[in-house]
């Protein structure tokens, strides 16, 4: 299980015409290439106990330390690595349906972020000696390497079910022998969205993630400024591909944006916690609602799609038990056309005549607003399951978001031409035709 000869760090840039001197970013599985020191799992007895009082027994790996934070599941089969980098789950526990973890191990350069983002882990059986060529890892070194604490040998059918009746709920688990420890801190713990978690996960400062980039003709692509609320590697990878891209923090106000890069276009990321904090996500609220005002194209993307909705007039809210994994069927109610689509979050917007879907029993939800857009909007996208808003278009406007996740990676690539609707829009914009996401009336 070596790692010579294999690559480190996140090169969005690479490959990309005109591009020279592609910037390199740090890879969260970087400190396992070419390392040679393995401590294997010592199987200490863990205790995981739930905010309700339930109790599961299991068996530690990773850093061997107490988890707290809010437990949820994933149900993908496959993408563990990219899961446990997704900034998405800052401040959560996250537990695999999915039986078996890492059987294929930790691969270089295709992790979601520098770090491992959940707080804990849980599953049913971690492969301590996975299987794969390119692997420099197993997930109990992944999470070693960054401190995270995991857990398996858990009921994770049983556990899921429960959070599936009941909602997310808080949750501490670690050693044994630290029962009464974990009981006062599950005692004094507070859910994470009430933290500012954007701010934890944006970057520190902008940088062009692929300085020069052309089209295959040659030609300057416009230049993109992308508000990092926890953005996932794959998502820059594919805006790189289409624009020239101003990796930006979420805390920059609109208008610092534009007197220091002079953008055509916005997007806002995916990210983690409560859209409607007053902190970081509601500076990214406002810069989003700015654009559109001026009349710039914009996308939003999960958490990006929440912020539109709140600058929308909408309200967000805390789903039951929210929606994450690689099989969630999206209905378009434009075209007719329901795709299969990769989702990872925990909050919703109203529907603007339903009201609240699939709501978490704590009732948590935004205080109603007003519409800054100086538009209307329409609801162009829903959730088959269970009709949550997936997805909004703004009349008149070259601005869209949705909740869903089109560059699944691993996952259904069902949505990904959402990227080449938005780089059309761009470029119509540029090019003095201006295209609206959506033609004629409609709105709330």
């Amino acid at each position: 299980m070596s790692g010579s000869g294999l690559q480190r760090g996140f090169i969005p840039g690479a490959d990309i015409p005109g591009v020279s001197d592609p910037p390199i970013f740090p890879d969260a599985a970087d400190g396992l290439v070419d390392s040679q020191s393995r401590n294997p799992p010592s199987e200490v007895p863990g205790l995981l106990i739930l905010a309700d009082g339930t109790r599961y027994n299991g068996v530690l790996f990773g850093a061997e330390t107490i988890a707290q934070g809010e437990l949820v599941f994933t149900t993908g089969m496959a993408g563990y690595q990219e899961s446990l980098t997704d900034p998405s789950f800052a401040g959560q526990v996250l537990t695999f349906t999915w039986p078996l973890l890492g059987n294929y191990g930790i691969i270089p350069q295709i992790s979601e972020s520098s770090k491992v983002h959940p707080r804990g882990v849980v599953c049913k059986q971690m492969m301590a000696i996975p299987d794969h060529r390119d692997s420099v890892g197993s997930v109990h070194d992944l999470l070693l390497s960054h401190g995270v604490p995991g857990i398996q040998g858990v009921d994770t059918r049983d556990l899921t079910r429960r959070v599936r009746e009941y909602g997310t709920l808080l949750c501490v688990f670690g050693p044994v022998e630290k029962a009464s420890e974990m009981e006062r801190l599950l005692s004094k713990m507070s859910p994470p969205d009430q933290e500012d978690l954007v701010k934890s996960v944006t970057v520190d400062k902008p940088v062009i993630a692929n300085p020069g980039a052309t089209g295959e003709n040659g030609q300057k692509l416009p230049r993109l400024a992308v508000l990092d609320c926890g953005i996932k590697y794959n998502i820059i990878r594919e805006l790189c591909r289409r624009f020239e891209v101003v990796w930006c923090p979420a805390s920059m106000t609109f208008q610092e944006i534009m007197d220091d890069w002079k953008p055509d276009a916005l997007f806002a990321s995916n990210g983690p916690g409560d859209p409607a904090h007053p902190g970081t996500a509601s500076t990214a609220r406002d810069s989003l609602a700015a654009a559109v005002r001026s009349d710039m194209p914009v996308m939003g993307i999960c958490l990006g799609h929440q912020l539109m909705g709140l600058a929308a007039g909408l309200r967000t809210y805390k789903l039951r038990y929210g929606h994450r994994g690689s099989n969630q069927p999206v209905l378009d109610l434009v075209t007719g056309k329901v795709d299969i689509t990769s989702q990872n979050h925990g909050f919703a917007v109203e529907d603007p005549s339903k009201g609240m879907l699939a709501p978490h029993p704590s009732g948590a939800c935004s205080v109603a607003g007003s519409n800054i857009l100086d538009a209307e909007f329409t609801v162009r996208h829903v959730n088959a399951n269970d009709r949550t808003v997936e997805g909004l278009d703004l009349v008149g406007k070259p601005a869209f978001t949705i909740q869903f996740h089109p560059e699944a990676c691993p996952g259904p690539h069902d949505a990904s031409p959402l990227f080449d609707r938005f780089a059309e829009i761009v470029a119509d914009h540029l090019s003095g035709d201006p295209q609206p996401a959506i033609i004629g009336g409609g709105g709330n």
